[in-house]
């Protein structure tokens, strides 16, 4: 039976979000938990603020999957922001860097009870002021790949050019605030090059759109999922 699979949403969507992926594995043989989050819940980290209460909420997830499930280690699948958010989960180093947790909180330090990361159009780097403190710390403390017995999946959509007009305005400015280059290849909001991991393995899915509202397909979509699902095996 494949592991328990645990999905992490993105910065400030709902798990009612990802409802129809979590069919999708489900059918497809992947026992599944949405972390339970709300819009709601994302309030307090707004502005570059502490991810603790994502973190809190993640945790519970993942040992309620590893309970349910009677299993060692589940897989993780970070939307967006989740995808950084979950390398912060993994690592080792105490996340204190707001200054609102003591170190023995332990809502890190999960990489032995992880199999299988896999982010979805997360920008793993920034240059936008608000998100750089949080991104800083995980790029500075786990570069890359840094597990090595996590096996890293980062999965990229190619399916907006930033450049300037009116339909091409969201991705040329999210690139930009991005990598600090606008005209190139991203989902509409990370662009490709964000989006990978030195050391990872690393996709690039032409056609796929950021998030379950974008205007095409994305990588939850029915036809999407399998470019990826395997990984999950």
């Amino acid at each position: 039976m494949p592991l328990p699979t645990v999905i992490l949403p993105g910065y400030f969507a709902a798990a009612s979000e990802y409802s129809e992926l979590e069919k999708i594995l489900r059918d497809r043989g992947f026992p599944t938990l949405i972390v339970p989050l709300s819009q709601r819940d994302w309030w307090p980290t707004v502005g570059g603020r502490s991810m603790i209460p994502i973190l809190r909420s993640l945790d519970r997830t993942v040992k309620q999957a590893l309970q349910q499930y009677n299993s060692s280690q589940i897989n993780l699948i970070g939307h967006s922001a989740g995808g950084w958010i979950a390398r912060i989960y993994l690592g080792e180093k105490p996340y204190t860097i707001h200054g609102d947790v003591a170190e023995d909180v332990g809502l890190w330090n999960a990489f032995p009870s992880v199999n299988t990361l896999v982010t979805l159009g997360t920008p793993h780097v920034s240059q936008e002021r608000w998100t750089r403190k949080n991104l800083d710390f995980v790029k500075i403390h786990y570069p890359g790949a840094f597990h090595p017995n996590v096996r890293y999946v980062c999965v990229a959509g190619k399916a907006v050019f930033g450049k300037r007009g009116f339909k091409t305005w969201l991705a040329y400015n999210s690139y930009k605030l991005t990598i600090g280059i606008a005209e190139t290849w991203g989902d509409g909001i990370t662009p490709v090059a964000a989006a990978h991991l030195e050391g990872a393995e690393n996709l690039v899915l032409d056609d796929v759109w950021h998030s379950p509202r974008s205007p095409g397909k994305w990588y939850g979509s029915p036809e999407i999922v399998p470019s990826w699902i395997e990984y999950l095996r």
